[in-house]
């Protein structure tokens, strides 16, 4: 695909930029920035794949993979930056999503340790622990928010920060969780999974492709889980003071 061809779908943003001046959504500054960001920004990293494809140096390959994480980790945290020391705990937890990963297709021999296996499939796994990892933070600041009175009684009867958050933690795990279980029940009925598709585009056999998917897809619930369950587990104690009180809420309030 030409340069020429690829600038004929613009054509679908400005669909997207006429419906919302149609229906006076306010979005089209939104529209035009995030599609020229995306065009900009993979472009780049098409060239600079390009670059690490052909060296297959590890130094590089691992780098390309701490610049996912930390990427991952600024966008993730933008969801509770009123959290003291979230952006820490949301690396920590994508850190150990893919130590454990990538760890295991490397040591069972799934996959070898090259660039376009190892960066690809850490794309798509701290992608999407990323998403959940961000759902699982706007969700415990809800419940926190909606439940401070029965967390507080909580802690007034002698409860501990554990025993008063844990219900709405557990609530908090399950909606960052939902997402990836649903999708990845409806594959290939509901959607075709873009790794699966590129497969299929660049001539791969589907069966082939089949089975690669179901690989990202079992490594994306496994990662999923991990970083949403580590990062929940280290976050929650930040909520409350070192007098077990707390203190979240009331920061937002000020």
């Amino acid at each position: 695909m030409s340069f020429v061809t690829l600038s004929f779908t613009l054509a679908f943003v400005a669909i997207s930029v006429g419906l919302s001046m149609w229906l006076r959504l306010g979005l089209q500054r939104d529209v035009i920035v995030a599609a020229v960001r995306a065009a900009i920004q993979l472009i780049i990293v098409g060239y600079l794949l390009k670059f690490v494809f052909n060296a297959n140096n590890a130094v590089f390959i691992l780098g390309m993979v701490a610049l996912i994480v930390v990427v991952a980790t600024l966008n993730a945290r933008s969801r509770a930056k009123s959290i003291p020391g979230v952006g820490w705990r949301i690396a920590l937890g994508l850190v150990a999503t893919e130590v454990v990963t990538q760890g295991m297709l490397l040591a069972l021999h799934v996959v070898p340790f090259q660039p376009r296996y190892v960066i690809s499939i850490s794309g798509m796994i701290v992608g999407n622990a990323m998403v959940a990892s961000g759902v699982l933070l706007n969700r415990i600041q809800g419940e926190v928010a909606a439940k401070r009175q029965e967390i507080e009684s909580v802690l007034a009867l002698g409860g501990t920060p554990r025993q008063a958050i844990y219900p709405h933690l557990k609530q908090a795990i399950r909606a960052g969780l939902i997402p990836t279980i649903d999708s990845t029940k409806t594959t290939g009925i509901v959607q075709l999974p873009g790794m699966m598709s590129g497969l299929i585009i660049a001539g791969a056999s589907p069966v082939q492709a089949v089975r690669y998917q179901v690989m990202i897809l079992f490594c994306i619930l496994a990662g999923s889980a991990v970083t949403v369950i580590l990062v929940g587990f280290l976050v929650y104690p930040r909520l409350f003071s070192r007098h077990e009180q707390l203190v979240y809420v009331e920061r937002r309030e000020h």
